[in-house]
C-alpha cells in the first residue's frame, strides 16, 4: 500500500473512531432536524438531521444531533440553496426577493459588469446572499467606443461597428475583468448588432484561452431566418473552432416557437463534444429595455410579435404604434409576451436545461420572474403539472448551475449539494405549499412555502421572515490564468 493511500485509510479510521467515541458530539452551531434531505448529486433522499459548523455542513445523520440552535424541518424538504446564473437584480431589494425564493447565490452572467473589482467591493459585506458576475462584452465594448449609456447600449456600442483599436481595447478590458474574478464572459450580441462575427469569434478565442464559458444572448431569435438557427450556428461554430465552453441564456425566449429545433441543435452539438449548456425561465413573457437594439426596425418580424404584446412596466399598459414610439423615445422597460405556454413547459421540463430567472425589480417594478422563479418551478411544474420530479427540479436549480462554474470558480465545488463539507447554503421548504405569488401587474411579492434559508450557515430567512441587519453573502469569483 502506498504511503498516500495508507494515510487516507488511517485518516478515515481515526474519523470513524472519533465519531464512535462521541468526540464529535459537542453542539453544532445549528441543526436542521427531522427534515427530508435531498442531494441532487448523490441522490440522497431520506429523513436526516443536518449539523452545521463554521458555515459548512459538518454532519448528516439519521440520529438526533445537538445544536446551539435547532430548526425543526419535520415535513419539509432540506435542499441545496438555489443558484441563479442570470440575475440582473444585484441590489439589496433584489437579494431580499431572492432569499424569500430560496436563492442563496445570484449571479449576473449575461450582461456582466466592467470593471469587476469595484463592482465586487461595492457589495462586499452588504449582501444578504452570495453574488458575482461575468466580465461583460457589452460594458467593455461600451467603454471602448465611448458609449455612456446606462447598462444597455443606446449609443455607438449599439449603432456602429468597432474599429480594430476599439476591439483590441474591448479584449484588454475583458482580460482585466477575468483577472479581477469575473465569472466567465457575458455577451449580449442582440444588444450590439454591429459587432461583427470576427469580433465575436475573438472573444471566444479569449474565453477559450482562459478556459471559461461565454454566457451568450444570441444575435437573433425566433423562427425567421436569420433567427435562432442561424444564431445558434454562430455560437456553436465559435465554440467548436476555439474550444471555448458556451452557455446559451434563456433558450425559451430566444427560440420562441422554434424550441424543438433549438434544443435539438444544442443536444446535437453536445453529443459531438461541444461544451454547451442552456437555461430557461418558467414564464411566457420576457422583459428588456424598449430603447435597446432589440426593438430596432424589423423587431416585429424577428420577435414574431406585435405592439400589443408589449407591456410598459411602469403603468401596466399595453402598447400600440403611437405609444410604442413615445415610450421608445422616453426609454424604459417592457414585458414582452412572445412565447407559447407549451414551449415554455417543455423547456422547463427538459432535464438538461437549467433554470435561471433573467430578472430584476427596481422600486417594486419589474417582472415576476425576479421574485418567483424558483417557487414557481417547485409549486407549478413539480407539484401541480407534474412535469418534473422534485429531484429533477433540484438538479436544475442547484447542482447543475454549480457544476457549470466549478471548474474555474473553486467555491462552487461546495455549493449545490447537501453533503458533509459542502457550504451550508440551504433552502428548507414545504413541498405541499411552496408557490410564487408575484404577477406581471405586481411582481413585488414574496414567494410562500420556503420556510428557512441559510447562507453560510446563517439563517437569512426563518419561518418565512427575512432576517434584518445581517449580510453573510460573499463574492463568487473565478480563479483562472488569463493569457
Amino acid at each position: 500500500m502506498s504511503s498516500n493511500l495508507l494515510g487516507k485509510t488511517v485518516g478515515r479510521l481515526l474519523t470513524g473512531a472519533l465519531l464512535a467515541f462521541g468526540l464529535h458530539a459537542q453542539p453544532f452551531d445549528l441543526v436542521i432536524a427531522n427534515g427530508r434531505a435531498m442531494d441532487p448529486e448523490t441522490k440522497l433522499d431520506a429523513l436526516r438531521n443536518i449539523g452545521i459548523r463554521n458555515g459548512r455542513i459538518a454532519a448528516i445523520s439519521a440520529k438526533p444531533l445537538q445544536g446551539k440552535q435547532i430548526l425543526d424541518a419535520k415535513g419539509l424538504i432540506v435542499a441545496p440553496g438555489f443558484i441563479d446564473l442570470h440575475s440582473h437584480g444585484q441590489s439589496d431589494e433584489n437579494y431580499r426577493y431572492k432569499a424569500r425564493d430560496g436563492v442563496t447565490t445570484a449571479l449576473e452572467m449575461e450582461v456582466g459588469v466592467s470593471p469587476v473589482k469595484p463592482w465586487i467591493a461595492e457589495r462586499q459585506g452588504k449582501a444578504l446572499i452570495h453574488f458575482g458576475a461575468s466580465v461583460g462584452h457589452i460594458p467593455t465594448r461600451m467603454a471602448a467606443v465611448g458609449d455612456n449609456s446606462d447598462w444597455l447600449p443606446r449609443g455607438p456600442a449599439a449603432t456602429r461597428a468597432a474599429s480594430q483599436a476599439e476591439q483590441e481595447k474591448t479584449l484588454a478590458l475583458i482580460r482585466q475583468g477575468l483577472r479581477e474574478g469575473g465569472l466567465g464572459v457575458g455577451m449580449g450580441i442582440a444588444y450590439t448588432p454591429y459587432a461583427s462575427r470576427s469580433e465575436i469569434l475573438d472573444v471566444f478565442k479569449l474565453s477559450a484561452a482562459a478556459k471559461v464559458p461565454v454566457f451568450v444572448h444570441m444575435r437573433s431569435g425566433g423562427r425567421k431566418d436569420p433567427g435562432v438557427v442561424d444564431s445558434l450556428q454562430e455560437v456553436i461554430a465559435d465554440a467548436a473552432a476555439t474550444g471555448s465552453p458556451v452557455h446559451v441564456v434563456h433558450i425559451n425566449s430566444s427560440s420562441g416557437r422554434a424550441w424543438a429545433e433549438a434544443i435539438g441543435m444544442i443536444r446535437g452539438a453536445r453529443a459531438r463534444g461541444i461544451d454547451i449548456t442552456t437555461e430557461a425561465y418558467p414564464y411566457v413573457a420576457g422583459m428588456t429595455r424598449l430603447d435597446s437594439a432589440i426593438f430596432d426596425p424589423g423587431w416585429q418580424e424577428k420577435l414574431d410579435s406585435k405592439f400589443e404584446d408589449l407591456m410598459w412596466v411602469d403603468t401596466g399598459e399595453r402598447l400600440n404604434e403611437k405609444s410604442f414610439a413615445e415610450r421608445r423615445k422616453q426609454g424604459g422597460t417592457v414585458i414582452t409576451f412572445t412565447m407559447r405556454e407549451q414551449d415554455v413547459d417543455q423547456a422547463v421540463a427538459a432535464p438538461d436545461v437549467m433554470v435561471a430567472s433573467d430578472g430584476w425589480i427596481t422600486e417594486g417594478k419589474g417582472h415576476p420572474r425576479a421574485s418567483g422563479t424558483y417557487a414557481r418551478v417547485l409549486g407549478v411544474y413539480v407539484r401541480e403539472r407534474k412535469v418534473l420530479t422534485l429531484m429533477e427540479a433540484l438538479n436544475k436549480i442547484s447542482y447543475l448551475p454549480a457544476k457549470r462554474l466549478e471548474s474555474f470558480s473553486p467555491a462552487m465545488k461546495r455549493k449545490g449539494r447537501i453533503q458533509v463539507g459542502a457550504d451550508a447554503d440551504i433552502a428548507v421548504f414545504d413541498p405541499a405549499t411552496v408557490i410564487d405569488r408575484s404577477t406581471y401587474q405586481n411582481p413585488a411579492q414574496y414567494s410562500t412555502g420556503i420556510k428557512h434559508v441559510l447562507v453560510n450557515g446563517i439563517p437569512v430567512v426563518k419561518d418565512e421572515k427575512l432576517a434584518e441587519g445581517i449580510f453573510p453573502g460573499q463574492p463568487i469569483v473565478s480563479a483562472v490564468t488569463v493569457p
